[in-house]
């Protein structure tokens, strides 16, 4: 148990800094997340801490029903011990929330009402431990948002703007001057968003490589899921939007086109007059609120393009420990 905890923190660790996807990297994460299950029984609650917080990190790397299997198992064992170490509290909720999110994501399901009822207890926890890092208190503001309760802790965020989110800013700006759009707003205390349409209630994310499992761009990482679900929980509608898809011209102003038809999509059920009719042959007319990615093709597949310049990251690295302090750091 001690050994596949290790090697699954381990390939979470180097997915969080970077790493591609391999081959090799799947297929061993593949082969490792059978035994949790097999020998759940036998992992002490730092075990289980490392497990949760690296299960949840290779997010959809892992298959949900993987996740949530192993997650209602472990976390029970975890929230039997009474005396837990502040930063495996802190990890395990952190995981926790992030199989929530997932929940979330793919459908509106009961099946988070038990891993809410640990979230809940793991939360107050931590709360009676009185953290005064500001990765801990992050977690402790997302738990209280995503269980309605309040939080006496505020975090100030610092913010920087890409060159290629003021870009794609001025040009959607241009093509609707109408259009009310806020940068790196901050909403119900969570890390800022790129950009807010606040007459819509809609979130736009410029998703660079960090945002996803080994940057490839279609599979997104925990933090990012977590992110969207607790965007979507509070009442905004969020685009997500992979930055290989504003490489080309064309590809800029599709998606453009697309962020137009979905606000006179809203516009027209307030009863406004909508900025343009246009829709182009074979578009995709947004009809309801899943979300961006369920309805409009911004994958990846056809693009070549180099990238240009770096998105930008704001979460901190945050130097979790291995099980064990035989592993080189």
């Amino acid at each position: 148990p001690q050994h596949i905890t290790n090697l699954l923190w381990a390939m979470a660790k180097l997915v969080d800094h970077g790493q591609e996807q391999t081959q090799e990297l799947n297929e061993a994460v593949a082969a490792l997340l059978p035994l949790v299950n097999a020998q759940k029984d036998q992992f002490i609650p730092q075990h289980i801490a490392n497990l949760l917080w690296a299960m949840a990190k290779l997010g959809e790397l892992v298959e949900l029903n993987v996740v949530t299997s192993s997650f209602e198992s472990l976390v029970y064992r975890i929230s039997e011990n009474p005396q837990l170490p502040q930063q495996d509290i802190s990890m395990s909720l952190w995981g926790v929330m992030v199989c929530c999110a997932r929940l979330s994501l793919v459908s509106n399901t009961n099946k988070n009402n038990v891993l809410e009822k640990h979230m809940d207890d793991l939360l107050t926890r931590l709360d009676n431990a009185s953290p005064d890092n500001e990765e801990d208190q992050s977690i402790m503001i997302m738990a209280a948002i995503w269980l309605g309760r309040p939080c006496l802790v505020v975090r100030h965020y610092q913010t920087a703007i890409s060159k290629t989110q003021a870009e794609f800013r001025n040009r959607l700006q241009s093509s609707i001057p109408s259009l009310k759009i806020e940068e790196e707003k901050s909403l119900n205390s969570l890390p800022p968003v790129d950009l807010l349409l606040p007459d819509h209630n809609v979130v736009i994310e410029i998703q660079g490589p960090s945002h996803y499992v080994g940057g490839d761009f279609k599979t997104r990482n925990g933090s990012t899921l977590l992110k969207i679900a607790l965007l979507q929980k509070s009442g905004f509608e969020v685009i997500e939007i992979p930055v290989n898809q504003l490489w080309s011209p064309d590809s800029i102003k599709r998606c453009i086109d697309q962020i137009k038809i979905r606000v006179d999509i809203l516009e027209q059920r307030h009863g406004s007059v909508p900025h343009t009719q246009t829709r182009g042959a074979g578009e995709p007319y947004v009809t309801d609120d899943k979300g961006w990615q369920d309805h409009c093709d911004l994958t990846t597949e056809g693009h070549s393009e180099e990238q240009t310049g770096k998105s930008k990251s704001r979460k901190k690295k945050r130097k979790k420990r291995p099980v064990t302090s035989s592993l080189p750091s």
